[in-house]
């Protein structure tokens, strides 16, 4: 998990050079705003995604071109996904003190 510092966010896009961005905040400011929108997007289509994937794969007509595509379509989601996982984890760790095992 990234550990961000100040209470930083990790944002659901990056530069154009595929570097990170963050934003600084207490998660009320629009910015943070955007980015739970753009996540809210990202997961939803992610899900769609996986609905067309179990149609694509229980077809036996589908082709390699078709099945290629999809895995690199997967691949976005699933990166964007445990983008959003990092960045939502490192806002619980931020506030949840860690447990002394009891």
């Amino acid at each position: 998990m990234i550990s961000l510092p100040g209470g930083a966010r990790l944002l659901p896009w990056s530069t154009a050079e595929g570097k990170p961005c963050y934003v600084i905040g207490d998660g009320t400011g629009y910015v943070s705003r955007v980015a739970d929108n753009v996540e809210c997007v990202q997961l939803g289509m992610a899900s769609e995604l996986l609905d067309h994937a179990a149609d694509m794969l229980g077809d036996g007509k589908a082709t390699p071109v078709q099945l290629r595509y999809l895995a690199a379509r997967l691949a976005e989601a699933l990166r964007d996904a445990h983008r959003i996982a990092e960045s939502r984890g490192a806002r619980l760790s931020a506030v949840t003190p860690p447990s002394d095992g009891a």
